[in-house]
């Protein structure tokens, strides 16, 4: 099985609250998967390198996702020849960008009504900077996510701007102590949008967990 590159399509984006509490209310089984993470961790590359190039914009100023971007992806199983949807979501991140003050309690109502009215089908994928893990805003959107009882995966992005192999094993080492502070984090992936590092596994893992939701676990 695998994501079709290049067939994902953007569905719509909403930046309104009434419209994202009226979308998730009529989709309360919604399966699929949400990225989130700080500033400059390359989110819009990573989701590109996962379901092929142009799927999310990528700009040059960091922070930039104003709303929550909905889009359809496909996963073929070519052993029975099926093709089954899902949805992605490319959601605002923390820690923005320098912004207006009423465009920050925006995003953070987005964010609070996205996470308190989505699926429990929906997969987590919090992206951070290899290089600088664990920032404090980081810490508070886990302390933050807890609750919500969201299936989460770590995505240790940039992995590859690590230069030497003691910085490799320095940030690997940390993997104990993440998994039991952050109980709700199931698995951890180091990757690198820019080299391909570790994106069949994160693949992967994102098969996994939406063949649990549909006929593909058939």
């Amino acid at each position: 099985m695998n994501i079709q590159k290049g067939k994902t399509e953007f569905l719509m984006g909403i930046d309104n609250i009434e419209q994202l509490q009226q979308w998730l209310n009529e989709h309360p089984f919604a399966s699929g998967i949400a990225f989130i993470g700080r500033s400059n961790v390359g989110k819009s590359s990573l989701i590109n390198s996962l379901f092929g190039k142009n799927t999310a914009r990528v700009s040059k100023t960091p922070g930039r996702t104003r709303q929550v971007n909905i889009f359809d992806f496909i996963v073929e199983n070519k052993e029975i020849k099926s093709l089954e949807h899902f949805y992605l979501f490319d959601v605002p991140g923390y820690g923005h960008a320098e912004v207006s003050k009423e465009m920050a309690f925006n995003w953070q109502n987005l964010l609070d009504t996205f996470f308190h009215l989505c699926s429990q089908k929906i997969l987590l994928l919090n992206i951070q900077d290899a290089r600088h893990p664990l920032q404090e805003s980081d810490v508070i959107f886990h302390e933050y996510i807890k609750s919500f009882s969201l299936e989460t995966y770590l995505l240790f992005n940039k992995i590859d701007k690590l230069k030497t192999q003691s910085e490799k094993a320095k940030l690997k080492a940390q993997m104990p102590e993440i998994y039991k502070k952050f109980k709700w984090v199931k698995q951890i992936h180091f990757t690198s949008a820019e080299k391909g590092d570790g994106i069949p596994s994160v693949e992967l893992a994102i098969i996994n967990f939406v063949k649990r939701y549909s006929q593909l676990a058939d």
